[in-house]
C-alpha cells in the first residue's frame, strides 16, 4: 500500500493479521430443477367498474361521495342516450353505442341514498331500458 504524504512516499506494512473466509456455502440453484418448479403466470382479470371494486374491499363511502358517483352515472347514460338519438337521426347507429347503453343500464341500479335523485336516475333506467327493448338488445 502507498500513502502519499508531506515527505514524500511512505511504505505503509500490511497487515498480517486479516484473515480472509472462504465459504464454500454458497451455490447457483439447478436451472432444470427450478425450471420444471416454475408455475405458469396467470393474468390478473381487470375490473371495469371502481364502484365494484371498492365494494368488493368493503370501503365504506360517505353519502355525498355516493351522491357524487350516482350523478355522474345518470349523466353519462343520458350522454348515450343523446349518442343512440344522433345514431337513429343519422341513420348510423352501431352496435358499440346499444353495448354502451347495456352498461349505462347496469350502472343504473345503485342506489345513491337520495330520494330524489334515486327517482330521477329510474327514470333515466326506465327509458335506457325502453331504448334497448327498441333495438332488440334487452
Amino acid at each position: 500500500m502507498r500513502i502519499l504524504g508531506p515527505n514524500g512516499t511512505i511504505i505503509g506494512s500490511s497487515s498480517g493479521n486479516v484473515r480472509r473466509s472462504v465459504s464454500s456455502g454458497f451455490a447457483l440453484p439447478d436451472a432444470t430443477v427450478a425450471a420444471s418448479e416454475s408455475r405458469p403466470l396467470v393474468a390478473a382479470k381487470p375490473s371495469t367498474n371502481i364502484d365494484s371494486l371498492l365494494a368488493m374491499q368493503g370501503i365504506e363511502d360517505d353519502p355525498t361521495e355516493r351522491r357524487r358517483r350516482s350523478v355522474q352515472r345518470g349523466k353519462g347514460a343520458l350522454d348515450v342516450l343523446d349518442d343512440l338519438k344522433i345514431g337513429l337521426l343519422t341513420g348510423k347507429l352501431d352496435s358499440a353505442t346499444v353495448l354502451r347503453l347495456r352498461d349505462a343500464a347496469a350502472n343504473l341500479k345503485q342506489a345513491s341514498g337520495d330520494p330524489g335523485l334515486d327517482q330521477i336516475l329510474s327514470e333515466i333506467e326506465l327509458r335506457v331500458e325502453v331504448e334497448l327493448a327498441k333495438a332488440g338488445q334487452f
